[in-house]
């Protein structure tokens, strides 16, 4: 009802004598060109094929699935004056699995993701390309195999489409899924770490964190604080000399945590921007619609670049400790091998989150801090939010691989604290583990080992997720 409701909204405007932007105007710069409502089909068409001009490899087709299902909930809020057909057509790419191809490259965030979802409506009117497998097949071959007839755009519709910012949601979205599986992680990689180390649980306790009680700072000592409880390990060196431990180890409520309140930030705003009207013009009624600049990108933008820095850090302090375990330090032999010199041990691997870490860092500059003027200065400032939903993946995708390599050594570290055992949660993680990767008794391959602990983290099969009682 809604739909159809804003749908006659813009019929009325759209037969009007009255220039309306977007709806009997042309676009940008050109918004002052008054367009007859016989030229308005060819307008929506132009709109779409000339906009369609993204670079560089599609992204994932998941992603691109993203866009289409947030730009239907988008529409439908009934303010963007679309036909209810169109929707439909729409939901039913969605149901048939007909995921259109998008480039990864071109979007600078404002006046929405246009290039972008240009690509992913071209196969409304018979044009661009959908998935099919791991290769692609023209739009037109696709509706003729299903029986959909190519649509003609009416008013207003072609700029409801490509103007909003489901790329940049969507590779939010994206990145919020992959990030709360990996905060909970790095938790207990950590938590393992330090019991390889046998070093402190005072860190975590809880009248500490009750005098500066960020959210994320409370949340994950109490979360490490259920990783080790009944811990044999933790117990047996109750007392010892050790006067306080590195901060990567002692610091990971404040460092964790952090990140975590930086998730939560963007969480909040993503679920905002998942229930909002980011096109251009709004239709109010069939007597206003109102021109202003709710496909901008910005309010996501920051808080995405915000997150790569909270990515990025959680691989640093994560390399540190991976730095620590090889120290040969409170017991420990030196690169984790009782056979060191004849043997490398397990020295090489924190080379890889060293260059990890390092890639991570330079990609923590925030696009949305620059601005490159475009439409002949009529779109002054852009967001450049796209490039940061991008680079945000890319940081997470790094730190997968980091946790990796730390869970991979603090296993190994807490092969030299048996017969002691540690709680129940990281026994079934050590466990796990050691499935895919044996103890390292002497030197061998581990590139096997890496990408095995790797396809662990990228399946989200350790686990994480616990009460706190």
């Amino acid at each position: 009802a809604r739909i159809n409701q804003s749908r006659n909204n813009v019929e009325v405007m759209a037969s009007s004598d009255k220039a309306i932007y977007g709806i009997n105007t042309g676009f940008g710069p050109l918004c002052d060109t008054q367009i007859s409502p016989a030229e308005t089909a060819l307008l929506q068409k132009n709109l779409l094929i000339t906009h369609a001009v993204g670079v560089g490899e599609p992204i994932a087709k998941a992603i691109s699935k993203l866009m289409l299902i947030t730009k239907v909930h988008a529409l439908s809020q009934g303010y963007s004056g679309i036909r209810l057909e169109v929707v439909e057509r729409m939901l039913t790419f969605i149901e048939l699995d007909l995921i259109p191809v998008v480039p990864e490259q071109g979007s600078v965030g404002a006046s929405g993701d246009l290039a972008p979802l240009s690509h992913l409506f071209l196969p409304l009117i018979g044009e661009g390309e959908f998935w099919q497998g791991k290769d692609s097949i023209t739009a037109a071959e696709a509706l003729q195999k299903h029986g959909l007839q190519p649509m003609e755009l009416q008013a207003k519709e072609g700029l409801a489409l490509i103007n909003g910012t489901q790329f940049i949601l969507s590779h939010a979205i994206t990145a919020l899924s992959k990030m709360r599986y990996l905060l909970d992680l790095a938790d207990v990689a950590g938590a393992m770490s330090i019991e390889g180390m046998q070093g402190s649980s005072s860190p975590f306790r809880p009248e500490l964190h009750q005098l500066r009680a960020f959210a994320g700072n409370v949340e994950v000592a109490a979360r490490m604080r259920r990783l080790f409880k009944d811990s044999e390990n933790m117990a047996s060196h109750t007392g010892c000399a050790r006067v306080q431990d590195p901060y990567s180890l002692r610091c990971i409520p404040q460092v964790h945590g952090a990140s975590r309140n930086a998730f939560n930030h963007l969480k909040e705003l993503a679920e905002i921007e998942m229930n909002s009207v980011t096109d251009n013009p709004i239709v109010i009624s069939s007597e206003e619609a109102i021109s202003g600049g709710s496909f901008h990108g910005q309010p996501l933008a920051m808080v995405l670049d915000y997150n790569s820095i909270a990515a990025a850090e959680l691989g640093n302090i994560s390399d540190r400790r991976c730095y620590l375990l090889l120290e040969g330090l409170h017991g420990l032999p030196r690169l984790l091998t009782k056979s060191g010199g004849l043997n490398s041990g397990m020295m090489i691997p924190q080379y890889v989150t060293a260059a990890l870490v390092t890639e991570n860092k330079s990609l923590c500059f925030p696009p949305s801090a620059d601005s490159v003027p475009t439409s002949m200065g009529q779109e002054d400032h852009v967001s450049m939010g796209s490039i940061s939903g991008r680079k945000l993946n890319q940081i997470l995708g790094n730190l997968e691989k980091i946790l990796a390599i730390e869970l991979m050594y603090a296993a190994q570290a807490i092969e030299f604290r048996r017969p002691n055992t540690c709680s129940d949660l990281i026994e079934h993680n050590f466990a796990l583990i050691r499935e895919k990767v044996t103890k390292l008794e002497e030197d061998r391959l581990l590139k096997p080992d890496i990408d095995a602990m790797i396809n662990l983290v990228k399946t989200q099969a350790f686990r994480v997720s616990f009460t706190l009682n």
